[in-house]
């Protein structure tokens, strides 16, 4: 219930960013119509878009109505035809005539490779590098390692990405160019994406994992396993990487929440046609529904992830169930 109260919470506070606040600046309803129109609407045009959506109604009122179109669908008329969008119906764009719910759908798969296969290869390597770091304290292998994590924090995404298509891709030819826009594609055209996105998130979880590892192998209950005569296999990973996944936990929620939203600049730098790059381009082209229902995709996403780890620290740590 919390969840779906946070999301009820987050429509009011888009909607009101979107349509209550530029009133606040002036902004007239025909200019807001005109948001969704196409290119050099005219005054009929205008007219309709505004009298099908109610922008001359109360802001409740217009709130209530997009609210209802999420959950029960909703009638678009195009001027020439009437087009059903059922739920969940997250507005119709007249520049593109499509449905918006059909582009994020249409989109959502190429975003969910690109963040799913990053996250795996920046959790496996962020939190093997962080154990082998606190494990080897001091050693060149820990100062090497931790010296890449900060140059991997450091540098964005843009800056490797472009990099990596100047010399990988087209000078020393080792990858071939990135092209990917659906399932049908082979997922493995994603792995210079994988590798730069998962190259700036393993540093950060190898930083975490390294100082959550030399807090926790400091334990008693550490020592107590280690008295116990157990393997260093078993208290290493049972006893102190279990420990530790918490926080790493937390932050893994926030991280793959943000990307299933959007990898907005992994998506423009390898030309990626996913939620990001349809987000920006709604932006780009005022597309008012289009830059909504990302908004609204992305949110969800972000408490759905949260939601799913809050269920999962119980699993992982035992003194989460006890409390």
């Amino acid at each position: 219930m919390g969840a779906v109260g946070l999301l009820l919470i987050i429509s009011a506070v888009t909607f009101a960013i979107f349509f209550l606040v530029p009133r606040a600046a002036g902004v007239t309803s025909d200019d807001i119509a005109g948001r969704f129109a196409g290119k050099q609407p005219d005054a009929a045009t205008l007219a309709a878009i505004k009298d099908r959506f109610g922008f001359d109604d109360p802001i409740p009122v217009q709130y209530g109505k997009f609210i209802k179109a999420i959950v029960v669908g909703d009638t678009y008329d195009t001027g020439t035809d009437k087009i059903d969008c059922p739920a969940p119906c997250l507005g119709y764009s007249f520049r593109t005539n499509q449905s918006v719910t059909d582009q994020l759908a249409d989109r959502a798969p190429v975003t969910f490779m690109i963040a799913l296969g990053a996250a795996v290869l920046w959790v496996v390597a962020g939190v093997s590098i962080g154990i082998l770091s606190a494990l080897k304290r001091g050693t060149i292998f820990d100062r090497a390692a931790m010296g890449i994590a900060l140059a991997g924090v450091s540098l964005p995404v843009f800056f490797t990405g472009l990099l990596s298509l100047a010399f990988i891709v087209h000078r020393w030819n080792i990858l071939p160019e990135v092209n990917y826009a659906g399932v049908s594609d082979n997922p493995f055209n994603l792995i210079l994406p994988w590798i730069c996105l998962a190259f700036l998130y393993a540093a950060l979880y190898a930083r975490l994992t390294r100082a959550g590892m030399l807090e926790t192998m400091n334990e008693d209950f550490i020592r107590t396993a280690r008295a116990k005569g157990l393997p260093e296999k078993t208290v290493v990973f049972k006893h102190g990487l279990r420990a530790t996944l918490t926080p790493i936990m937390t932050v893994f929620g926030l991280d793959i929440g943000l990307l299933l939203g959007g990898a907005i600049i992994t998506e423009k730098t390898f030309s990626i046609p996913g939620l990001g790059q349809l987000a920006l381009d709604g932006v780009n082209q005022s597309d008012l529904p289009v830059v909504l229902g990302a908004t609204m995709v992305a949110a969800l996403f972000i408490v759905l992830a949260n939601l799913i780890v809050d269920i999962l620290y119980g699993v992982v740590d035992p003194r989460v169930r006890h409390s």
